[in-house]
């Protein structure tokens, strides 16, 4: 069956309600980034639950406009919103693991870190979440999902994902139809992980070249070697962590 996007987001909305009314909780929170993702994401907790949908702006040591575009954006949808400074406990965090190691030993410093800023992040919005009885809602991608592009127990640590199926393109197409501002639409899209860092630049290739990868276009070589790379060295963070067999 072809459906509208109109549809497609009403029965998104439901599932949502669906899945609040399972769990026995009261609502939904996203934190709000600035980016296309989470603000399409809102848009849907705003629109399940009008009264009971939260958007957190979590700044850690992040450009000043994505807070900018995060309060936009709450504002632009109407859902209740506040914001929570990381940047000090995230500095009192990190300088307290890195004053333990020895440095001459440290080989993935950068990627720790922006780890630790995902991770603390989402530490936070469960501790708003579990004191509202509220679930946490992600805002991962079909393409990000494909690639493992996302912090294992950081973005990827979450109750439901109500974007999960759909291709950046398409999240693009549901912003348009939501409403989504225009500064958020024109953004390219980041993480926030650190200065200058976007999705694309990190991973070497395009959501253009993933979404066809995904509808089984053909690309170029170099492309779907990086992504099908990504895929597999990815594999755990879409699955439970392994454990031995029952002996």
């Amino acid at each position: 069956m072809n459906r509208t996007i109109e549809e497609k987001i009403d029965l998104t909305v439901d599932w949502i309600r669906g899945k609040v009314k399972e769990s026995g909780t009261n609502g939904v929170l996203v934190g709000l980034s600035g980016g296309i993702d989470s603000s399409v994401v809102a848009y849907l907790l705003k629109k399940a639950f009008p009264e009971n949908s939260l958007g957190v702006i979590l700044p850690c040591k992040s450009n000043s406009k994505d807070a900018e575009d995060g309060k936009a954006l709450a504002i632009a949808c109407g859902i209740d919103h506040f914001t929570v400074e990381l940047t000090e406990p995230h500095d009192i965090l990190h300088n307290s693991i890195q004053g333990k190691l020895d440095q001459d030993r440290v080989v993935n410093g950068r990627l720790a870190d922006a780890n630790l800023r995902a991770r603390l992040r989402m530490t936070t919005l469960y501790g708003i979440a579990n004191s509202l009885n509220y679930l946490v809602a992600g805002t991962d991608n079909a393409a990000e999902i494909y690639t493992g592009y996302f912090t294992k127990y950081g973005d990827g640590g979450v109750d439901i994902v109500p974007i999960c199926n759909l291709q950046k393109r398409e999240v693009y197409q549901w912003a348009r139809v939501l409403g989504v501002p225009k500064q958020i639409l024109d953004r390219a899209p980041t993480a926030g992980l650190w200065e200058g860092q976007t999705d694309e630049g990190e991973m070497g290739t395009t959501y253009d070249m993933i979404d066809d990868l995904l509808e089984g276009k053909k690309i170029p070589d170099k492309d779907r070697e990086i992504i099908e790379r990504l895929h597999r060295i990815s594999e755990h963070k879409r699955n439970m962590p392994p454990g031995p067999p029952k002996f």
